[in-house]
């Protein structure tokens, strides 16, 4: 990212400070002495109630500064690692966002080339880059309107991937432009192999990029979709059906949504918007 885009950044939901030298220094030192598989309760009291509100082990998140929203942020979540195992599998959480200028002035290629970067250096479950509409606050429920047209274009997602993703197991965050699969799918898809046989669209390509792992790319640059006019992102489509059994579960009513209310994304669809939404690319 540009020098300029996150200037500031934040350790287990700290205020934040400036990215000075010294900063950096934190950053780094909390990185490396993050005790690999350290328990909950082997931390000091203080140290697992704090662990345990914030819901990770650690977090750092960096952005343009103090109520500076200017579409770029970068943020790592850390797992906890439970003792015993919960019943699900928990994830660590690598986010990271552009604003839609970044695309138009570098192009899709440069964005692809960050993901790939990205991943490469990552043992992923699974992760995804494409379009993305992110509010920072609810929308209010007299906006219909706005709702309305952002339902209108299947290849925008609309949920918030850190709203629930010590809940997604092992399963896929839905179906996006760049679609990156690990180990624990891939396998039981029965490897790069047959899941390419599988996937016959001329926008869609199937690059292993390490052991067990491939980016299933659906076009050159992502794409919006308009269902008003019929462009409903058949390769989207045809590996949606693929990935069925292995798309996360519908979470209707995140811990972190208004009490009142549908509570689905903040754009607050009701339940039956949340559904059809969900099952776009399936029905």
């Amino acid at each position: 990212m540009p020098s300029t885009a996150t200037s500031h950044a934040h350790i287990n939901y700290s205020e934040g400070a400036p990215l000075t030298p010294s900063r950096w220094d934190d950053v780094h030192l909390v990185l490396r002495d993050t005790r690999r598989w350290s328990y909950p309760d082997d931390f000091s009291e203080r140290e697992q109630w704090e662990i345990e509100k914030r819901r990770f082990e650690l977090d750092i998140l960096f952005t343009g500064g103090f109520g500076i929203r200017n579409g770029y942020e970068l943020e790592y979540k850390a797992r906890i690692p439970w003792r015993p195992a919960p019943e699900k599998t928990f994830v660590s959480l690598l986010t990271a966002t552009l604003p839609i200028e970044y695309l138009e002035v570098h192009g899709p290629g440069r964005v692809r080339q960050l993901a790939l970067d990205m991943a490469s250096k990552l043992l992923f479950a699974s992760g995804h880059a494409g379009l993305a509409l992110r509010l920072y606050w609810w929308l209010p429920h007299t906006d219909d309107a706005f709702r309305f047209e952002a339902l209108r274009y299947p290849g925008i997602d609309l949920r918030e991937a850190w709203g629930h993703e010590e809940w997604m197991d092992l399963r896929v965050d839905g179906v996006h432009w760049l679609n990156f699969l690990g180990p624990s799918i891939l396998t039981r898809l029965g490897g790069a192999t047959a899941l390419r046989s599988r996937l016959h669209s001329a926008e869609t390509t199937v690059v292993e990029t390490g052991e067990e792992r491939v980016v299933v790319s659906l076009g050159e640059q992502p794409d919006a979709g308009d269902l008003a006019t019929g462009k409903t992102l058949p390769a989207y489509r045809e590996l949606a059906q693929v990935l069925e059994p292995w798309l996360e579960p519908l979470f209707l009513k995140p811990r972190w949504a208004p009490v009142e209310g549908p509570r689905y994304t903040s754009l607050l669809l009701t339940e039956d918007e949340a559904r059809r939404w969900w099952r776009r690319f399936l029905d």
